[in-house]
């Protein structure tokens, strides 16, 4: 599996608002950008978040329900966020990684790290192997 994890340094909303801060959030990783130009990433994770704070799971099925759209246009978003490392998938439920919104970005910083150190050590090779000296 690739995992791409984007971060965006944006300013935060000046005042306390649930939704707003949920744009936010989507939008300093890159959930709801690109092509996505009605926000459905945003609304995924928001029907998501809502559900999930009642019954610990929902389906795409259950997505595509609340939000009046395809099946395959919330699977398509969900691959996404999948990849990101925000949620799993399992027997066709979808969960927050961690089980909250917290854990789910604490489990993708584990995640950056780890592909930094990855970097990291493959770049301080190309160095060595270039002759180029690092302070």
């Amino acid at each position: 599996m690739v995992q791409q994890i984007v971060l965006k340094k944006l300013e935060k909303p000046s005042i306390k608002n649930l939704e707003d801060d949920l744009y936010w959030f989507c939008e300093s990783f890159g959930f709801s950008s690109g092509r996505d130009i009605e926000n459905t990433a945003t609304q995924i994770i928001f029907s998501m978040l809502e559900n999930i704070s009642r019954d610990k799971s929902i389906s795409s099925e259950g997505l595509a329900n609340d939000l009046e759209i395809k099946v395959s246009r919330v699977n398509h978003h969900l691959r996404n966020l999948r990849d990101s490392g925000l949620l799993y998938r399992e027997n066709k439920k979808i969960f927050l990684r961690g089980g909250s919104l917290k854990a789910a970005v604490l489990e993708m910083r584990k995640d950056t790290e780890r592909i930094l150190d990855e970097l990291e050590c493959i770049a301080e090779e190309i160095d060595a192997v270039m002759g180029i000296k690092n302070r």
